[in-house]
């Protein structure tokens, strides 16, 4: 199925300027820390940022689908930080690691079903429902491990989840690009994908048009909370540990990488190639500043100024077509 029908028109050049103007920019970072650090063009750096950055950008891909429908989830954080914890405790009591895995990402979907719950069945706007789950989702988490991380992680799970295929690529990396490409292609040809763009430009006409506008969020918000334990999965064979704390803020991680990718807020527009370059570039500007020995608080504001930019150009960018 195309979802072209579904899509606000706009002109070509937009369109095109959008992604380009993205991928210039991921460009011209790394041309500027190249020069001013010998440290960053180097395989290990380069392979070390794709790799700080895959559990985001397999988050990413879940927020991008819910920015689509002009919502928000403020709960991707905590969703990881409980399918983590949850997860170490099957592994650390014995469970078989294909198991305990299929458990996680189930209970992934489950959380993501309350979020869409509530969001479609009772028409609650979604900051407002995902702000209350954030915060139970996180009570939950720091209940169950009494505030305490859960270690020692079977190292048959993170040799196979952290470890390396073929010696050389790490596995977080594989399983970013096999979610990013099947994402893709839900995005594109599944009904799911196509009336989320439909539901973001004008979700009364898509009830109008026959699309089952409930169901449907239902089934992003849970593909959402899916892609969150997968991220949850990958996090916890790098680490070999799980925090009930872990992905505090991460939530901001993904929303910024879809707007500086050039997703649109008000939903109804947006690309997985330009979310993953989002989430790129956030990750470049910080392991350049790191390479530059920038405090921390200045990478801070200048991460928010580029936000900031990003936001800026997408408005400029829309306002002919409003």
């Amino acid at each position: 199925m195309n979802n072209e029908r579904y899509i606000i028109k706009e002109p070509w050049y937009k369109k095109y300027a959008r992604t380009g103007s993205t991928i210039l920019s991921l460009l011209a970072l790394c041309v500027f820390f190249t020069i001013a650090t010998p440290d960053f063009l180097n395989a290990q750096n380069l392979m070390s940022i794709v790799r700080a950055c895959s559990v985001t950008i397999i988050m990413t891909m879940g927020m991008l689908i819910v920015i689509l429908t002009g919502g928000i989830d403020l709960s991707v954080g905590p969703i990881i930080a409980v399918v983590g914890v949850m997860l170490a405790t099957m592994l650390v009591g014995g469970m078989q690691p294909w198991l305990a895995v299929l458990l996680a990402l189930l209970l992934g979907c489950f959380m993501g079903l309350i979020n869409g719950f509530f969001v479609s069945v009772f028409k609650l706007q979604a900051f407002l429902v995902t702000l209350a789950t954030q915060t139970i989702f996180r009570g939950f988490s720091l209940l169950y491990t009494k505030g305490r991380p859960v270690p020692n992680v079977p190292s048959s799970f993170c040799s196979v989840v952290g470890g390396k295929l073929g010696g050389w690529l790490p596995m977080p990396v594989v399983i970013m690009i096999v979610s990013v490409i099947i994402f893709a292609l839900v995005v594109k040809y599944m009904k799911v994908g196509v009336y989320a763009y439909a539901i973001g430009s004008n979700e009364e006409a898509s009830r109008l048009s026959g699309i089952h506008v409930t169901k449907y969020k239902i089934y992003i918000y849970m593909i959402d909370g899916l892609l969150c334990a997968l991220a949850a999965v990958t996090m916890l064979g790098r680490l070999g540990a799980a925090e009930p704390t872990a992905a505090t803020g991460y939530e901001l991680n993904a929303i910024s990488a879809c707007a500086i990718g050039g997703a649109s807020l008000a939903g109804g527009k947006g690309s997985v190639m330009g979310a993953v370059i989002g989430a790129l570039i956030m990750q470049v500007l910080t392991n350049g500043m790191t390479l530059l020995n920038v405090q921390s608080y200045y990478q801070q504001i200048v991460t928010g100024i580029v936000i900031l930019i990003a936001v800026l150009i997408d408005r400029f960018m829309n306002r002919e077509t409003k």
